[in-house]
């Protein structure tokens, strides 16, 4: 598989499914009852989903019986999802959001659609015109626009302790100050609640502690200005406030698995890094 074709593969009945981390993006179609881990943060699940991974995050679906999962893989040199926005706003939705559950339960007659897509996406990858290309740039951009309308349907406000309000606030707290302040205390004096107390709700809402959501937010800025500029990883290093490039080197491998040359090699520099010249 080339970085300019996707892929689709159908993978056998197993209550177990493990992924390993690559370059790709990933679109996982299956039914069933279980957990998925997504780099090692759980959730449960229960239906027809439609399930999304970024670049080198690593999946682990386990069921409790025997299912079968399709996946759908593509570089971003073959359709960028940045670029794409105005017609898929999936990047933050979809891909890349670390507020939200990383899949979506359908609908019986949306999960049904989106097998027959994957059909004739599947259909089209055995033609390699121009024309073949755009069909599937245009099945692969239809997948996203159903998902994404399900995605914000789905939106619910949940049931637990942790008021709305701080919800908020707390997005908000961490997207203003991520680059600099590092440590959840911070975070909780700033919501005017104890460390004990924000870090409990953090675990109830978000599913991990209010650490890896720092730790999480820091690594997709890292991603992104990786991806999405040609900055040297010395400027993108001092940009995020690392002391220096070889411990900004060293703290995106612990959570990525690969070195922020890597990543960029691999995953490559967007177009949009050139449009915004």
């Amino acid at each position: 598989m080339t970085s300019e074709t996707p892929y689709i593969h159908q993978h056998k009945d197993e209550t177990e499914h493990h992924y390993q981390a690559s370059p790709l993006y990933n679109i996982f179609l299956f039914e069933g009852k279980g957990r998925i881990s997504i780099d090692f943060t759980e959730y449960d699940f229960a239906g027809n989903i439609v399930l999304f991974s970024s670049p080198y995050q690593l999946v682990r679906i386990i069921a409790e019986t025997p299912i079968k999962v399709r996946s759908l893989q593509f570089h971003g040199d073959f359709y960028c999802i940045e670029y794409h926005k105005k017609e898929v706003a999936c990047n933050g939705l979809l891909f890349n959001n670390i507020y939200a559950e990383p899949f979506v339960q359908l609908r019986e007659e949306d999960f049904d659609e989106m097998h027959l897509l994957f059909d004739k996406l599947a259909a089209e990858l055995n033609y390699k015109d121009d024309y073949s290309k755009a069909v599937i740039r245009a099945y692969l951009q239809l997948i996203l626009a159903i998902s994404s309308k399900a995605k914000i349907t789905s939106v619910t406000v949940p049931e637990n302790n942790f008021d709305n309000h701080y919800i908020a606030q707390f997005k908000e707290l961490l997207e203003t100050y991520f680059q600099k302040e590092r440590q959840p205390s911070f975070y909780a004096a700033q919501l005017g609640v104890a460390a004990n107390t924000f870090s409990k709700n953090c675990k109830t809402y978000f599913m991990r502690s209010p650490s890896n959501m720092i730790q999480e937010r820091v690594i997709l800025e890292a991603k992104k200005l990786i991806h999405l500029t040609r900055k040297s990883m010395k400027s993108i290093a001092a940009e995020l406030n690392f002391d220096d490039e070889n411990y900004f080197s060293r703290y995106f491998k612990k959570h990525t698995g690969v070195t922020p040359s890597t990543f960029r090699e691999k995953v490559g520099i967007s177009i949009v890094a050139d449009l915004s010249r």
